[in-house]
């Protein structure tokens, strides 16, 4: 646990406090480092111990005897509780004897729940809660939610007091609390690979059976490179020499231990006229910063790179903020088969979409509205507002329902 952790408060927090008073069973899922340990050590009582399945003892006795180790504990603070899915089975049985509220609060670092063993055995008792590597929010201490304040019908501006962190040097860094501790790229970078082979080389037999573990490294390069674009499974495979069933497996690991997303596209009734395939992003902008050996000295004068890269930040921010918003939302994509793209669409609860489309540079042309236009005359009545997001500081109109908004609204909203 990093001791930089403590000055971020989460957002989350108040969803977890909720969950407590009247869910027998919390869940807070996320990547390795997220900052999931600090969070739940807040909820540590006299009552409510905590156990760690990274401590071998404590692990040995959930794999052998994960009936007698629950009974020890019938409340309690689990941490990395993939390592030993029976335990939830044992935590089944005993909340079907007691279904007092906030009895379990469990941490993973990989979605047990896509495990077939366990994905039915908390249903009804269990509320799962996302726990990504710190939002820029949470850094800038900005509690405002920026896709709540949208679909209420409030386009965002940001406030008067600017942050003096670069949109690039944002973007670069990530939410990761050791990566922000971190004070060069070259100890970042270090940080990064340490990361994944520990995550590899530990993890990955948690929660699957892999012949021949060196590809995973190699693809989830491999990916970075591609990161934003469509999925291609034989192109991505034929690199490393493994097909494209294997490749599909290989990156549904991945995102079991949140390290990236297949973003699904927006379909609504024209299916016939949208590209099906989804998107493959990282979760965190930092990180693909890593693997793609990126730094400001290093960062290539093309903007198409950190385009990218910023995409990825923005799909990350908006993933957080859709964690501890108040409303129920739904994060996807738009392509065409006429090649016009939205880079993200998000629906509300009711079916109402708004799409963003995401700009590195410093002013919107017209061309950056036309996917926006083409998906707006798709989505018809469903369609609420059309969004650029450029690194700029004035909100402003573009007309029929179409604004400028700077990228900084999601870390530095007003209001």
């Amino acid at each position: 646990m990093n001791n930089n952790e403590r000055l971020y408060p989460r957002h989350i927090t108040a969803k977890v406090e909720e969950a407590l008073l009247d869910t027998p069973v919390v869940f807070i899922c996320g990547p390795r480092q997220a900052g999931k340990t600090t969070l739940v050590r807040q909820f540590v009582t006299e009552d409510r111990p905590y156990l760690t399945l990274d401590d071998q003892t404590t692990l040995l006795a959930a794999r052998h005897d994960p009936i007698g180790l629950i009974r020890s504990f019938p409340n309690a603070v689990i941490d990395e509780v993939q390592r030993a899915p029976d335990l939830l089975l044992a935590i089944k049985r005993m909340v079907d004897e007691d279904r007092g509220a906030g009895r379990f609060l469990l941490t993973g670092s990989a979605n047990i729940m896509a495990l077939p063993t366990v994905a039915d055995s908390l249903a009804g008792r269990m509320e799962i809660l996302p726990l990504l590597p710190l939002a820029q929010s949470e850094i800038e201490g900005c509690r405002t939610n920026c896709l709540d304040k949208i679909f209420s019908g409030e386009i965002p501006r940001i406030s008067s007091d600017r942050s003096g962190v670069t949109l690039q040097q944002r973007v670069l860094a990530g939410g990761y609390p050791e990566v922000l501790a971190r004070p060069t790229a070259r100890r970042r970078a270090a940080w990064g690979r340490h990361y994944v082979d520990a995550l590899i080389q530990r993890d990955v037999r948690d929660i699957a059976e892999i012949d021949k573990i060196e590809h995973l490294p190699r693809l989830l390069r491999c990916v970075a490179q591609v990161a934003g674009q469509l999925c291609n499974y034989s192109q991505l495979g034929g690199q490393i020499g493994i097909d494209h069933k294997t490749t599909q497996k290989y990156l549904g690991i991945f995102e079991q231990m949140f390290l990236l997303k297949r973003l699904e596209s927006w379909s609504g009734n024209h299916l016939n006229r949208l590209v099906k395939t989804p998107k493959v992003q990282f979760l965190d902008s930092g990180l693909l910063s890593i693997l793609l050996n990126l730094s400001e000295i290093k960062l290539p004068q093309d903007g198409k790179v950190f385009g990218r890269i910023l995409e990825t930040c923005v799909h990350g921010e908006i993933l957080k903020q859709m964690a501890w918003a108040e409303g129920d939302y739904r994060l996807m994509f738009y392509r065409d088969k006429d090649t016009y793209e939205v880079d993200f669409v998000l629906e509300n609860q009711v079916g109402r979409l708004i799409g963003i489309e995401v700009k590195a540079a410093a002013s919107v042309s017209k061309n950056d509205l036309s996917g926006l236009r083409r998906f707006c005359q798709v989505a018809g009545e469903s369609f609420q507002l059309g969004i650029v997001m450029y690194d700029g500081t004035e909100t402003l109109p573009l007309g029929d329902g179409f604004w400028a908004v700077p990228i900084a609204v999601l870390w530095d909203v007003k209001g």
